[in-house]
């Protein structure tokens, strides 16, 4: 069984919760457009989080054969992977008399849909960078983020550093750049259903669309604009501030000013997400009790889900496109 957020949030009794499936979905094209398999079954102590799945590494193929002989076997491999889910959230604190003086700008209200934008931000972070066990350029988490999933992978292209850092630039490369995108495109079994990327990357797109005619726009259900490439949805993954400094979830690489954008396929049987049974525990709230002794309340809104990719045909990343100026040694 798949459901989405906005299925999960029909199943919620608390109204608060809702409000804050509703903030999530705002806040991320991506969580709002993902699916979820409601599988996972926590026991004692959290001790089965885990998600186990098979991979699709090689398709089977077809052939021809003549009378009297016998076809040569294939089969198709597939590979025995798992995923943990993980926990995302925070807590805030709200002085009673702050939150009884607040006005017009209810505080507790704010600081949990700030709360939720952040949980947001560092699911994107992590859906992009994440490893289960660390490496250069990753992140400890509990499951693999598509960069990981699709390193090596035949979807996973370079656009050979074309270089779009100006306007000019992009004039001169872009029916190459769309072609390298293309051909990108082709090797995925199915076309994606949106690209994430980043902000400078996104202007790039968008430039490339208006001036060839792929371009579109249209409202989500929160009035948000949502713009296309070939009727697939660009999406900026934005940016993780991790306390000290914000980290864009698709980097472009300082030092070499190269960048690139992810294509996701989503569905049961492509990339999707993974959550618990009980949708009670997927996302929720707790709001402080203003009646309850104690000056300083406390607030908090987590999420528990991870990600899996089923086939690493149907999803694929385009790198090495050079979309900021290198920087002086």
């Amino acid at each position: 069984m798949a459901i989405t957020l906005a299925e999960a949030k029909v199943g919620m009794a608390d109204k608060v919760d809702q409000m804050v499936v509703d903030e999530f979905r705002r806040d991320s094209f991506l969580l709002d457009r993902l699916v979820f398999d409601d599988a996972v079954s926590p026991g004692t102590g959290g001790s089965t989080m885990t998600y186990g799945y098979m991979q699709l590494k090689t398709p089977s193929t077809a052939a021809r054969r003549d009378i009297n002989t016998e076809y040569t076997n294939n089969e198709a491999k597939r590979e025995k992977k798992t995923a943990d889910l993980d926990i995302f959230g925070g807590s805030f604190k709200v002085d009673r008399v702050i939150q009884s003086t607040s006005g017009a700008v209810n505080e507790i209200d704010f600081q949990m849909k700030q709360k939720i934008k952040a949980a947001s931000n560092l699911f994107h972070y992590l859906v992009v960078n994440g490893s289960t066990n660390g490496g250069k350029g990753f992140v400890q988490c509990k499951f693999d983020g598509i960069r990981k999933l699709l390193s090596g992978t035949s979807t996973e292209k370079s656009a050979e550093a074309i270089d779009l850092t100006t306007a000019e630039n992009i004039d001169k490369y872009m029916y190459s750049f769309a072609l390298k995108i293309n051909k990108w495109l082709q090797t995925m079994a199915e076309r994606p259903d949106m690209l994430l990327m980043n902000g400078d990357m996104l202007a790039v797109m968008q430039y490339i669309g208006q001036k060839m005619g792929y371009f579109s726009r249209e409202k989500n259900d929160f009035g948000h604009e949502v713009v296309s490439y070939r009727g697939i949805a660009m999406v900026d993954a934005g940016r993780y501030y991790d306390g000290t400094a914000e980290q864009e979830c698709v980097e472009t690489d300082s030092g070499t000013g190269l960048g690139s954008m992810i294509g996701l396929k989503i569905g049961l049987e492509a990339f999707h997400g993974i959550c618990p049974v009980d949708t009670k525990a997927f996302i929720k709230s707790y709001l402080p009790d203003l009646n309850a002794p104690g000056a300083v309340k406390t607030g908090e809104a987590e999420m528990v889900a991870g990600v899996v990719l089923k086939n690493t045909k149907m999803s694929g990343i385009l790198k090495d496109i050079k979309i900021a100026p290198t920087t002086a040694a």
